[in-house]
């Protein structure tokens, strides 16, 4: 049978990076530069087997409350009067919970059971500050500071070589989640743009950089080293989205869902990947309920897209999405038909080898803390800690999360 050449090619290169695997040092050293990163890369990806973690943040602080409607307790109606949903009006998941209107690709995702719906999850002495409260998150670090993202740190532990390629941040700046110790991660938010600006007469010796030859200064080397892997890596990013070609309807915004499966099926030797709904976009203030409904629509769209997305490349068994917020909002509504800043909320895994189903405590509507907030009854490491042992397989998570933290049984 004669073997489609688009098809052979893919094959090939999947080939390559899985022979690059089982490649020692002393074969690194005797290719080309760029093969032998990509050659570390595959191995790095190897020792996750081949599975990959993307997390979506959800900037702003989306109410959970009106995400994941609790129709069946009445607290919920006394406290929201006028913008509590009906139950006639939600997508009903069962006798206690359903879905915002809007979110028919999330219905559909869970009652596939591809989804996982954690609830309460917050943390001590939460802050009421975007910036605090998403740094805490981003560093798996409540109430104290730490230099480097829990995604960056779990990269360092993940492959500690710091392949290139490894860990990517799909956004317009750098997130501290991704910040790490060793590894360099690659940040592009359009792809075609994705490349060093230079003036005209600069060009020429900017790409004379990847051909540098050996430097003997430890720190010149390393510099250069870094402006190689970051061409490098605009080449692929940029050849990557040029070929990326689907029939799946992502709705209206995509939320760079797409530019991770032009990455996946690029076969690029990436096992994180970090993407964000930005501008603090779920800060729902004033006249909650349309704004609100239409960012859920935008969201659950893309979500149930890039799933059907991972189907048609081949990749659904070797992916999982965590979606979370920095915080919650308060379970009464505010005289502006909207709410405020609140604590603890919701969190999504979502994937083919995903358990579906509700898992944590599910908050109280009547004990509510100072402020009207609701009591966190899961710690958000807790989920990582399930993101990092459960699916990615790795055994010391404690100087991740600063502690010990009891996953959950989360994949078949």
């Amino acid at each position: 049978m004669k073997t489609d050449p688009l098809l052979q090619q893919t094959l090939n290169r999947r080939a390559l990076l899985r022979a690059g695997a089982g490649l020692g040092l002393g074969a690194l050293g005797m290719v080309p530069s760029g093969f032998a990163r990509a050659a570390q890369a595959a191995a790095a990806q190897a020792k996750a087997d081949g599975k990959i973690l993307v997390i979506l943040e959800l900037s702003g602080g989306n109410d959970g409350l009106n995400t994941v409607v609790p129709y069946g307790d009445d607290a919920y109606y006394r406290n929201r009067p006028n913008i509590g949903i009906a139950k006639d009006k939600l997508r009903v998941i069962d006798d206690h919970f359903g879905f915002n209107p809007g979110m028919a690709g999330f219905e559909r995702l869970y009652k596939d059971g591809k989804m996982a719906i954690v609830h309460g999850c917050g943390y001590e002495n939460p802050s009421y500050s975007h910036f605090t409260s998403m740094a805490y998150w981003h560093t798996a670090s409540p109430n104290s500071g730490d230099e480097f993202g829990w995604v960056g740190k779990l990269a360092d532990k993940m492959a500690p070589d710091a392949p290139a390629n490894f860990l990517v941040n799909i956004a317009d700046r750098q997130s501290l989640a991704v910040r790490s110790q060793r590894h360099v991660p690659i940040v592009f938010d359009e792809p075609e743009r994705f490349m060093r600006e230079a003036f005209f007469e600069e060009k020429a010796a900017l790409e004379s950089i990847a051909e540098a030859g050996n430097i003997e200064n430890p720190s010149r080397r390393f510099l250069l080293d870094i402006a190689r892997s970051a061409n490098d890596a605009s080449s692929l990013v940029r050849e990557a989205w040029e070929n990326y070609r689907s029939p799946v309807d992502y709705g209206i915004t995509g939320l760079d869902l797409p530019k991770v499966v032009a990455l996946l099926e690029a076969d690029m030797p990436t096992s994180l990947y970090y993407v964000a709904y930005r501008n603090n976009a779920f800060d729902t203030h004033v006249f909650q309920n349309d704004l609100h409904q239409r960012l859920l629509t935008y969201t659950s769209d893309a979500v149930s897209a890039f799933m059907l997305d991972l189907e048609r490349i081949g990749r659904a068994d070797d992916v999982v999405l965590m979606v979370f917020s920095e915080f919650g909002r308060r379970v009464p509504e505010n005289v502006s038909l909207g709410t405020d800043h609140g604590a603890a909320n919701v969190m999504f895994v979502v994937g083919k080898p995903v358990k579906g189903g509700h898992y944590g405590e599910v908050p109280s509507l009547i004990n509510l803390t100072e402020g009207d907030n609701l009591q966190y009854t899961t710690d958000f490491r807790r989920v990582y800690q399930t993101m990092m042992q459960g699916w990615l397989s790795q055994p010391d998570t404690n100087s991740i999360l600063n502690g010990n933290f009891e996953g959950f049984d989360m994949f078949s």
